[in-house]
């Protein structure tokens, strides 16, 4: 999935970054109803361009408007990737090495200037293009290391493309059409992640047409096919959408899980979708904000912010009665998201010293953390890896654990005794909030017990990943969300193609993990993988690049007016099942 902004009991929408104010307006003069949602983001929206859009906040707009090949199926678990705009799952052939997929036909884009007033259909081009705009180095896509190495001839393209009027000229030999509804991918070795690929934002269709146009330049362009269009963005304020009146037909899922069944999600079973009308993305970055606005009943979920958690949960963890009596309900969510301390391998001195690095390791107390920030929410990590992918080990333990004393011993070992001679260090923070600002001080009094000084700085989540990919940062708090439920999409952020631009921040570099790592990429599920997902750990703990802290686990609140609603840590497009239960207690004036 992405980074992940900062954590609180977020995100990241993931919807965990997320809250929404989802309420039935009757329109003046009409008896027609309209179902808006109001979700507050907790920083600015970086981007809506499908080849850079690869934080929680952008992904959680970008996915309403836009559309890959694939989705999760929104009601079952373990999760289950379904045909999008795809008609079916693809053929594979050549050893796993050549896909052939089929599109829907007669899939319509959302009305745009650069169609000039045309009604412009999707075709297996329009995706071809997409991934040449995430191989064209101008374009400077997060998506890169996703592709490289990957299919027959797109590195070669990365070579010789100069401009954006290169993705019409210049042919990758893996990348062909049957026509204008059949794609096939041919690639160099076997990806058995590709699928999971072909779900994510990054290869969602672009028309040549609005590349040229907006001179590829798509950062606040939304031109998709999805069940919601852009109205209108005010950078720092707002984003506005609204239902695309030219969806194609799309039924909420007839099938669920037991969990589903149990929670009556299955009630609008075959219903065209979407049903909301309007949603409105607001900028607000405060959780008692939020949690204020959903106690007036203004917003209809969030999730609970750590300052709250005594006032909305009993000892043993449920529900208050208070709460319970305004018809508000409770959702626990697991999630596939963890949060570690993170070196900059490239600097001098913290990425030339393995003892100085394992001082700081030992002198964070990792327990107390999740208790102060997560009201013990959280799971402390005992890996690098994350509960729920196959190959997971619960039984794992970290190569340290908090103990002062032998932090001080391995200051000293490592030629810095009490701190003497050691610099300040930055420490960046993902976030201006006031929950970023104490996390960052709780690691600051730590390592200042054992002689290391540091500066906590605040950053916008922007300004952060900015830093972040120029490797202007020091210490940091990182953190992730798999994009996939797979062992590969959190290893690929140690390998060093996967430096920034890519997701590997810490600039990690190790030829025995990378040749590793490219063994496991193609692999299955099964010993073999999982032995090699031990062997990589092991390297990665004698390098120690990161110090693993905690897998997060979400606490949502919603008023049980909100029909449909499943949190995931991973179905991103989840506002098109959301809908609001009909009665008179539903509506309120805008």
């Amino acid at each position: 999935m992405k980074k992940t902004l900062t954590f609180s009991p977020l995100l990241f929408f993931l919807p965990w970054l997320l809250v929404a104010n989802i309420s039935c307006l009757k329109q003046e003069g009409s008896d027609s109803k309209t179902s808006k949602a109001q979700i507050p983001l907790r920083a600015k929206i970086e981007t809506l361009d499908p080849a850079n859009a690869y934080d929680a906040i952008s992904l959680a707009v970008a996915h309403q408007a836009l559309e890959p090949l694939y989705e999760y199926h929104y009601l079952q678990r373990p999760y289950r990737l379904v045909p999008l705009l795809a008609k079916g799952l693809p053929k594979i052939e050549g050893n796993g090495t050549r896909y052939t997929i089929h599109i829907k036909e007669k899939v319509s884009y959302h009305k745009d200037p650069a169609f000039r007033g045309q009604t412009r259909y999707v075709k297996a081009l329009d995706f071809i293009h997409q991934i040449k705009r995430i191989a064209l180095v101008e374009t400077k896509s997060k998506g890169w290391f996703l592709f490289k190495d990957r299919i027959v001839g797109l590195d070669l393209f990365r070579a010789k493309a100069k401009t954006y009027k290169d993705i019409a000229s210049i042919e990758v030999e893996g990348l062909k059409t049957l026509g204008d509804s059949t794609l096939v991918i041919q690639l160099t070795k076997p990806y058995p992640q590709l699928l999971h690929v072909l779900a994510m934002a990054f290869t969602t269709p672009v028309p040549f047409e609005a590349i040229d146009y907006y001179k590829n330049n798509l950062r606040e362009r939304l031109i998709g096919t999805g069940p919601f269009q852009l109205v209108r963005w005010n950078p720092g304020l707002n984003l506005k959408m609204k239902k695309n009146p030219h969806y194609r037909k799309a039924l909420y899922p007839s099938r669920g899980d037991k969990w589903a069944q149990e929670k009556g999600l299955l009630g609008d079973a075959g219903k065209p979708l979407p049903f909301l009308s309007h949603i409105e993305f607001k900028i607000l970055k405060e959780d008692q904000t939020q949690w204020l606005n959903f106690l007036d009943g203004k917003i209809d979920f969030l999730s609970i912010p750590k300052d709250n958690f005594n006032t909305a949960l009993t000892p043993r963890g449920e529900l208050s009665k208070e709460l319970a009596g305004r018809d508000i309900a409770l959702q626990i969510v697991p999630t596939f998201t963890s949060f570690w301390v993170g070196f900059n391998m490239k600097n001098p001195i913290l990425g030339k010293n393995f003892k100085l690095r394992k001082a700081i390791a030992h002198a964070i107390d990792v327990d107390k953390f999740v208790r102060l920030f997560t009201n013990d929410t959280g799971q402390k990590a005992n890996s690098i890896f994350v509960p729920g992918i196959a190959g997971y080990d619960p039984k794992q333990k970290l190569p340290f654990e908090y103990d002062l004393a032998k932090a001080k011993r391995l200051m000293k070992e490592a030629g810095y005794p009490k701190g003497f001679g050691l610099p300040r260090f930055t420490y960046d923070v993902r976030g201006p909030s006031t929950l970023s600002r104490q996390q960052g001080e709780y690691i600051k009094n730590s390592l200042k017990k054992i002689g290391v000084e540091i500066e906590v700085v605040l950053n916008t989540f922007p300004g952060y990943i900015k830093k972040s990919n120029e490797g202007k940062i020091q210490i940091h708090l990182d953190g992730w969300s798999l994009d996939y439920p797979d062992a590969e999409n959190i290893i690929q952020l140690l390998s060093s193609g996967a430096h920034p631009p890519g997701p590997n921040a810490s600039f990690y570099h190790n030829p025995e993990v990378d040749g590793l790592i490219e063994r496991l990429k193609l692999l299955s599920d099964g010993p073999e993988k999982f032995n090699l997902m031990k062997r990589i750990e092991k390297l990665v703990f004698e390098d120690l690049p990161w110090v693993p802290l905690f897998y997060r686990r979400n606490y949502f609140l919603h008023y049980r007016r909100l029909q449909n609603l499943r949190m995931s840590p991973l179905i991103q497009n989840y506002l098109k099942y959301l809908r609001i239960e009909e009665t008179a207690s539903s509506y309120k004036k805008s």
